[in-house]
């Protein structure tokens, strides 16, 4: 007996790091395309800096508002503005990037951002600054992200191996949870101790940065003939999608999550119903802590291929997060732990949003071919800016009609039966698998003959 217990203890310590190594091989990101192609690496960090420093400027620009107004509805009026220009110059992005070299565009448009951040700068060095200048550079920062989005989208595929994007989309995801949860912290810090004029010079740095990077890209040229591009070719992509219904379902999904489970617009009436003013800012960022916690812990979602059902799965977590969320504050703001109840069924909803979007990423990158890429990510771009503001109007609303409680249970619950009746409705995408999806495999089929995996994302010779 005692033979045997000293052997168990000799292979402990052998045995068990090469567990936790596994272990940690299995949760841990995996970085193979951020190591392998040189300019996947150069993207995904042009893109982290200038997402860093953007939150300095969309932090600023609200405060600046407030001081120079006084008024709520001044300061709201910053998202009426963006909106239409990030729909509309959102979908001709989309068509540009199938026309035009994608890199160019990612490139020329930061270098316009870095001038309104300049502009910027100088109009909150003024002595009074003035007031036109901020929203101006609100709707044209919208416009240009509009037409720069989809372009940056569309590269990745054409950056690494197909069998690679999954953890590609989960390394780009990562960089927003970080900014999500630290940069705007970070920005209240900076503008409070040094004032706006700070946080946008920080913003104009981080642009040179991104535009040094992204000068480093070998060119993404379109397939097509290089043609003016036609908002009405816009059209083209839309059919396509809407002969896809796994496609449908990926839009759906995302569309009811967002208007149904994005409540920001009460969290202050929230904070204080729960009698908790101090955790505020906690509550805008509990979603991005929980997607920050998934994505530092996304190994295991290569080694899911029905990418259909965990967008699904998803969105019914997300919808069952919120109700657990209204109920679990308990009745009274002073109940005791409420708040924390509040803040981890929010985390969890993050968490789900990140594993959700991973995986429509996931399939928009494999299965849809490269020419109709841009003009998918244009569509993408529509759904994903009107969904928040509709989630924002609302909540809103049913918050002012029926209480914050309410608001919440009634989005987690529409949210639920909107994900049951499109997995009823749309079987399609229930039954996508990566490894047996003819439209993933005529794409993987593409891109290999384009390009050689050993080659992918190197600099062309």
């Amino acid at each position: 007996m005692s033979t045997r217990t000293n052997a168990r203890d000799d292979r402990l310590p052998h045995d068990h790091p090469s567990r936790i190594r596994r272990l940690g091989s299995r949760l841990l990101p995996n970085t193979t395309p951020w190591r392998s192609s040189r300019d996947f690496r150069l993207t995904w960090t042009s893109g982290t800096v200038t997402l860093l420093g953007s939150v300095f400027t969309m932090t600023a620009i609200p405060l600046q508002i407030a001081d120079l107004t006084g008024s709520p509805l001044a300061v709201g009026a910053v998202g009426a503005v963006e909106l239409l220009p990030t729909i509309v110059l959102g979908l001709y992005g989309g068509v540009l990037a199938d026309r035009a070299d994608r890199r160019t565009v990612a490139l020329v448009t930061e270098l316009a951002l870095a001038t309104l951040s300049s502009l910027l700068l100088v109009n909150a060095m003024l002595g009074t600054p003035m007031l036109w200048p901020l929203y101006a550079a609100a709707g044209g920062a919208a416009a240009l992200q509009g037409i720069q989005q989809p372009s940056v989208e569309a590269m990745i595929p054409r950056l690494v191996p197909h069998d690679q994007l999954v953890a590609a989309g989960a390394l780009l995801s990562l960089r927003w949870s970080i900014a999500g949860l630290a940069a705007p912290a970070a920005a209240g810090v900076v503008i409070a101790t040094a004032g706006a004029p700070c946080a946008y010079l920080i913003d104009l740095a981080t642009f040179l940065v991104s535009i040094a990077l992204l000068a480093r890209v070998r060119p993404v040229p379109s397939e097509r003939d290089a043609e003016a591009p036609q908002l009405r070719e816009f059209a083209e992509g839309a059919r396509y999608a809407g002969r896809r219904p796994d496609l449908v379902g990926t839009y759906l999904v995302d569309l009811a999550a967002t208007v149904f489970t994005l409540p920001t617009a009460v969290f202050p009436f929230l904070a204080q119903e729960l009698d908790a003013l101090w955790a505020l800012g906690m509550l805008y960022s509990a979603s991005a802590a929980g997607a920050l916690l998934a994505a530092a812990t996304s190994g295991w979602t290569e080694r899911v291929h029905r990418h259909g059902r965990l967008v699904l799965a998803s969105g019914a977590l997300v919808g069952a997060a919120m109700v657990a969320a209204a109920f679990g504050g308990g009745a009274g703001g002073g109940a005791h732990g409420a708040v924390w109840v509040v803040l981890a069924c929010l985390a969890v909803a993050g968490a789900a949003n990140w594993v959700g979007d991973t995986f429509r990423t996931a399939i928009w990158n494999q299965s849809i071919p490269d020419e109709l890429r841009g003009r998918a990510a244009g569509l993408e771009i529509l759904i994903g800016s009107t969904g928040p503001a509709l989630g924002d109007i609302r909540a809103g609303g049913l918050a002012a009609r029926y209480g914050i409680r309410a608001a919440l249970r009634t989005g987690g619950l529409a949210c639920l039966a909107s994900t049951g009746v499109l997995a009823a409705a749309l079987p399609a995408l229930w039954r996508y698998d990566q490894r047996t999806d003819p439209h993933a495999a005529a794409v993987r089929t593409a891109q290999e003959d384009a390009q050689p995996r050993s080659e992918a994302g190197e600099p062309a010779t």
